[in-house]
């Protein structure tokens, strides 16, 4: 299973991957407008960083406005990903712009339906909200599961990237049923990282090397 890390910070970006744990990166206008400055010169950072994919968003709701703007994405690097709404033009331009050699995300998933839809229209990535959908009681995870089945019915080649991931969990369930991509934040990925018994075993091994050292003078490392 890929991992994407769903932000648009540098630091968190370089440092997960300097780790070797990134295979890509899901960005939003809302990500961006967090971090401030220029979208323009993150976005060319962030595709310079990374050599995976890169999913960059329209932010025009038609049609025209959509190739338009997926189009200058693309110019940002071979690895971006264009993200467009699921709405009728947003399906409509996914068709466009595959048709052009332009990968495409389609994103605001939250049914099986719009996900078949989706991939019919060609998207390499659909990505269904677990989160938002527990949210408001329902099961995000069922979504997935439903999806996967239905995809491998009929061997559609749309990527199932699994957003909106609260917690470490999501991750080991999208893991169990096969799903494609997770992204999820960095705080959920640092959470992935720990366990206080990964902690309190370290802190042994040293505590455990200190008394040989103070035994042994004469070891050295």
């Amino acid at each position: 299973m890929k991992i994407f890390l769903d932000t648009a910070n540098l630091e968190s970006i370089r440092k997960f991957n300097d780790m070797g744990l990134l295979d890509g990166i899901t960005t939003n206008p809302s990500l961006m407008s967090k971090e401030g400055g220029n979208p323009k010169d993150g976005m060319a950072e962030i595709t310079k960083i990374i050599k995976g994919d890169v999913s960059l968003e329209v932010l025009s709701t038609e049609y025209s406005g959509m190739l338009d703007e997926g189009r200058s994405l693309r110019n940002y690097g071979d690895n971006v990903v264009v993200k467009v709404p699921m709405t009728p033009d947003g399906l409509k331009a996914c068709k466009s712009l595959t048709a052009e050699g332009i990968p495409v995300n389609v994103t605001l998933i939250f049914s099986s339906n719009q996900a078949i839809l989706a991939a019919k229209a060609g998207a390499k990535y659909v990505s269904p909200f677990i989160g938002r959908l527990d949210d408001i009681g329902q099961d995000g995870m069922h979504l997935i599961q439903e999806i996967k089945t239905i995809f491998s019915n009929y061997n559609f080649k749309t990527q199932i990237l699994v957003a909106s991931i609260r917690h470490p969990l999501h991750v080991v369930d999208a893991a169990k049923i096969g799903a494609d991509v997770v992204t999820l934040p960095p705080a959920v990925l640092d959470k992935m990282l720990k366990h206080p018994l990964t902690d309190i075993g370290l802190k042994n091994f040293l505590t455990d090397w200190e008394k040989l050292k103070s035994e042994n003078p004469d070891i050295k490392v």
